[in-house]
C-alpha cells in the first residue's frame, strides 16, 4: 500500500532516507524476517503519518507539534563521561542504555540464575535467542508503534524461563542527551515465562540534553501461565525531552501483572499501555501518578482488553497540578462476550492548585458480556478546605498543611509498590516536588 500524498506530508521529511540508510547498513546484518517487519512497519507509518488531534486517541494531545523540527534517527551512540545514576537499592541488576543503546559500562550487580538472561536486543535478543524475538515481536499499536518497530536499534531484553523466581529487582535507566535534536527508539522485550517472577523498575531521565530529543520507545511484555511479574515506571528530571512510551501486554490464565507509573518534572510525555488477557483467572493493578507544574504535559491513554472469562483488573491514576500545566488520563475496558465473571475498576482524581491548570478525563467502558461487575468514576478538585482548617488550627503553617494534604493524596498510589527501596526513593521525589511546587 502506497501512502497518499496528504499523509506523506506529516511524515518527517528525513525519516525516509534515513530509514534506507539504516537498512542498508545498521540493519544489514540482521534476519530477514526482522528487515521484513521493519520495511512493514514503516509502510503502514507512512499511511497513517504522525497523530493528529483528528485522531480520535490523541484529540487532546498535540503530537505533530514535536515532530516538527528535522530529528535524525541515526544518530552517534558513543558517548562518554556520562554519569549514571546508581541503583536504588545495593543488589538491583542494572542495565543503562544512553539515547536507545546499551552503554559499555552497564554492570550485572547480582548473580542470575541460570538461563536467566537480563541483557540487550541488539546483541542477545538477536543472537542466541533470535527465535524469542521472532516468536514475541508483534505488529501491534498505532502509527508511532509501526515508526518504532521499524527504526529500534536496541533496548532491554529479559528473558525468566518457567519456575524461576528473579530475587533482585532488574533497573532499566535510560538516559537522553547530546546536542543534536535526535529520535531515539528503544525496543524492549519481557518474557517470563510459566511459574516464573520477577521485578522491573524502568527509569527515564536526561543529562545535558541540549536539543530537543524525542523518545518513542516500546515494551512488549508477556507474561506465562502462573507467571508475575510487578513492572515500575519513573519518568523524571526529563528536560528537553518529549517521552512516547507504548507497552503492549498479554497475560496467560492464572496470571498476575502490576504497574506503576509515575511521571514527576516531565515536558512532554505520552504513555499508551495496552493489555490484553489472553487465560482465564488472572489479574492485573494499573497505577499511576503524575505531579506536574509550569507547562510540563502528560497523557496517560490505558487500554484494557477482557478477552477471558474469570479476570479482574484494577485501575488507579492520580494527578497533581500546577501552573500551566496539562494532565489526561484516557482509560478503557473492553469486554468480550465470552469474558464472563469479569470485574473491572477504574478510576481517575486529581487536584488542581491553579486556575490555569488543565485536566480532560475520559473513561470508557465496552461490554458485550452479562455476567461481570464494571465500574469507573473521575473527580477533579482542589485541596479540600475543611481539611487544610482543620490542619492548621492544629499549629501546621500553610504551606505545611497543604504539603501533607498533596502528600496523602499520592499515598494511595505510593502504597501499591511492593519494593520498599523504591517507594521510599519515591516518596523523597515527591515531596520534593510538591515543595519546589509551592
Amino acid at each position: 500500500m502506497l501512502a497518499t500524498l496528504e499523509n506523506k506530508k506529516k511524515i518527517p521529511a528525513q525519516l525516509q532516507g534515513e530509514f534506507n540508510s539504516l537498512l542498508e547498513n545498521t540493519f544489514a546484518s540482521e534476519p530477514a524476517w526482522l528487515k521484513e517487519k521493519r520495511k512493514e512497519a514503516f509502510e503502514v507509518f507512512s499511511t497513517e503519518g504522525v497523530p493528529t488531534r483528528k485522531d480520535e486517541n490523541y484529540k487532546y494531545t498535540d503530537v505533530k507539534k514535536i515532530f516538527d523540527s528535522k530529528y535524525t534517527a541515526t544518530h552517534n551512540k558513543l558517548h562518554k563521561g556520562i554519569a549514571i545514576p546508581p541503583p536504588i537499592a545495593e543488589g538491583n541488576i542494572q542495565l543503562v542504555f544512553i539515547n536507545g543503546w546499551l552503554y559499555k559500562d552497564s554492570t550485572l550487580s547480582a548473580k542470575l540464575p541460570k538461563e536467566v538472561v537480563v541483557g540487550n536486543m541488539a546483541t542477545d535478543g538477536l543472537g542466541k535467542y533470535s527465535e524469542v524475538l521472532k516468536k514475541h515481536l508483534s505488529s501491534s499499536g498505532d502509527a508511532l508503534s509501526q515508526l518504532n518497530a521499524a527504526l529500534w536499534t536496541d533496548g532491554a531484553f529479559i528473558y525468566v524461563p518457567a519456575k524461576i523466581i528473579l530475587e533482585n529487582p532488574i533497573e532499566i535507566i535510560h538516559i537522553a542527551t547530546g546536542n543534536n535534536e535526535l529520535l531515539a527508539s528503544p525496543k524492549h522485550l519481557f518474557v517470563i515465562e510459566n511459574n516464573a517472577e520477577a521485578q522491573i523498575i524502568e527509569r527515564s531521565i536526561s543529562v545535558e540534553a541540549e536539543k530537543y530529543i524525542i523518545v518513542n520507545s516500546f515494551a512488549e511484555v508477556v507474561v506465562g501461565e502462573n507467571g508475575k511479574l510487578q513492572y515500575y515506571r519513573i519518568q523524571n528530571d526529563c528536560k528537553n525531552v518529549s517521552q512516547i512510551s507504548n507497552i503492549y501486554t498479554t497475560l496467560d490464565k492464572n496470571s498476575h501483572f502490576d504497574t506503576n507509573t509515575i511521571s514527576l518534572g516531565n515536558d512532554f510525555v505520552r504513555n499508551n499501555l495496552n493489555i490484553a488477557f489472553e487465560g482465564e483467572n488472572s489479574e492485573i493493578h494499573l497505577n499511576g501518578l503524575f505531579v506536574v507544574s509550569g507547562n510540563e504535559f502528560v497523557d496517560n491513554h490505558t487500554a484494557v482488553q477482557h478477552n477471558k472469562p474469570h479476570c479482574q483488573s484494577n485501575q488507579l491514576y492520580k494527578g497533581v497540578l500546577d501552573e500551566k500545566a496539562t494532565g489526561i488520563f484516557n482509560g478503557k475496558i473492553f469486554v468480550a462476550r465470552d469474558a464472563q465473571k469479569t470485574n473491572a475498576y477504574q478510576s481517575s482524581k486529581n487536584i488542581l492548585l491553579s486556575d490555569d491548570a488543565t485536566i480532560n478525563t475520559k473513561p470508557e467502558l465496552e461490554i458485550y458480556a452479562d455476567d461481570v461487575k464494571c465500574s469507573h468514576g473521575t473527580t477533579t478538585g482542589q485541596i479540600n478546605e475543611d481539611s487544610l482548617f482543620y490542619l492548621r488550627a492544629r499549629g501546621l503553617s500553610e504551606e505545611s498543611a497543604r504539603r501533607l494534604l498533596l502528600v496523602a493524596f499520592a499515598n494511595d498510589v505510593l502504597e501499591t509498590i511492593k519494593i520498599d527501596a523504591l517507594r521510599a526513593y519515591l516518596e523523597e521525589l515527591i515531596n520534593k516536588k510538591i515543595s519546589h511546587n509551592r
